[in-house]
């Protein structure tokens, strides 16, 4: 089936669905029924789903008493570029220079090669800013999460004038036919896939030749122990703040520049960095961090991924 030019398959066993109503995908193949519910595709299949239900709870916790969501629709037709509720502002600033980022080098460039509206993959979609923002350049955008809730997960679709299609699903078993997206962008999300090859073969399966796969905000390190010390330490604050590590799900937290050489020889991916201009304080508090003898602060770059036999312009 067809949905905003997105065709659907099943995540058990990858049949493309068949439609009984507006509102139902059906497998011929397993039997297997899938919902809309609340404007929102259900793929998790019931084992998937007893898997992610105590890290969805934890998450949506912190998420709650971060102070996320709002009952004002112009809280989310604002991010990433205003932090309306002003809680997390710093944050959201992160957010804006890898989106600008990603407007100004990668879509370009993409628009140009297909000449036509991309079809866009969103993964980590949460509340749907991106997608939002990418509507309203046209594409057509899948917003792919675990959580459903209406102030910061899928639910908050509602919140946009713009059309996109939510789902919720794993990256694990993406319920897309293969060869048919033109970009896959890991939304502040990879560093929570427990398996990073897995998602990334998903990611490129359902990518057309020419696609692309971008991880965006994502904690890089070039020492692993630095990345190890911040998840014991994000571990502690959590215990001490909200009474559990969530840890739930053995995510992989963070990259390093190794581990992406790695995933560059495993898959054949050819990868390419783009820093985002984050400020001058940025260039400041790594230098900082070395003289106080602290770990090494995370980096956010935004990296392109692309099977090395299909490279083009976008590497030289």
């Amino acid at each position: 089936m067809r949905n905003q030019s997105f065709i659907f398959a099943c995540p058990r066993c990858g049949s493309p669905l068949i439609s009984i109503s507006q509102n139902e995908l059906s497998c011929s193949h397993d039997g297997e029924l899938y919902r809309r519910i609340d404007g929102i595709w259900r793929f998790l299949l019931p084992e998937t789903q007893s898997v992610f239900r105590q890290f969805i709870q934890e998450y949506e916790t912190v998420r709650k008493a971060e102070g996320r969501g709002s009952t004002d629709l112009a809280y989310y037709r604002a991010l990433p570029f205003t932090d309306l509720n002003g809680k997390l502002s710093g944050a959201w600033r992160i957010r804006a220079r890898s989106y600008r980022a990603l407007m100004a080098h990668v879509l370009p460039s993409l628009e140009d090669i297909n000449r036509h509206p991309l079809q866009i993959l969103d993964l980590g979609a949460g509340n749907g800013w991106l997608s939002n923002r990418l509507s309203q350049s046209g594409h057509c955008l899948a917003a792919v999460d675990l959580t459903t809730n209406n102030f910061d997960g899928l639910g908050a679709h509602i919140h946009y004038e713009t059309s996109f299609t939510p789902l919720q699903a794993d990256f694990a078993q993406l319920p897309f036919v293969s060869d048919q997206a033109d970009l896959a962008i890991f939304n502040a999300s990879f560093h929570y896939a427990i398996r990073y090859e897995q998602a990334l073969q998903e990611a490129l399966r359902v990518l057309a030749d020419h696609g692309l796969v971008v991880i965006m905000d994502t904690p890089v390190y070039h020492s692993e122990a630095s990345g190890n010390q911040m998840v014991r330490e994000r571990e502690t604050f959590f215990r001490q703040k909200y009474g559990f590590p969530s840890n739930s799900l053995l995510s992989q937290n963070f990259l390093t520049y190794s581990r992406l050489e790695d995933l560059s020889h495993s898959l054949g991916i050819h990868w390419q960095m783009i820093n985002p201009n984050f400020g001058l304080f940025w260039p400041i508090r790594r230098f900082l961090s070395r003289l106080r003898a602290r770990r090494e602060p995370a980096s956010f770059p935004l990296l392109l991924g692309r099977i090395a036999e299909a490279k083009n312009q976008f590497f030289t």
